[in-house]
């Protein structure tokens, strides 16, 4: 017998990486606080992480719209596990659309920059 779904995650709407335009991607990526979400998301296993665990300088309204973004770019898939709402990052696939992009987000503030001459 399967589980019933929440009534909340029947409003969980994810973008298939394949749709996604390189502008809305683009405008996705552009926000800090999302970058920081898909840096931490890269560095746990999937689904491990509930939103309510990212230490986000936002209020949770706010965080909210943030992971929204994130799904309908295609970068996050989430998955309801009783209270918590689970995150992966979905890397294969936005990698699969976009090359590249997505490792310079998850390695911005890693490398030092060349100084400027």
């Amino acid at each position: 017998m399967t589980e019933p779904v929440a009534r909340r995650a029947r409003n969980l709407v994810h973008a298939d990486p394949k749709e996604v335009t390189l502008q809305d991607a683009l405008d996705a990526l552009a926000d800090p606080v999302r970058r920081s979400i898909l840096r931490e998301c890269a560095g746990e296993p999937d689904f491990s992480r509930a939103c309510g665990t990212f230490d986000l300088p936002v209020s949770k309204a706010t965080a909210s719209h943030h992971f929204a973004v994130l799904r309908a770019a295609g970068l996050l898939e989430q998955v309801d596990k009783g209270s918590r709402r689970l995150n992966r990052l979905r890397r294969p696939e936005f990698d699969a659309r976009f090359p590249g992009l997505l490792a310079l987000v998850l390695t911005e503030g890693a490398q030092p920059r060349p100084p400027q001459a």
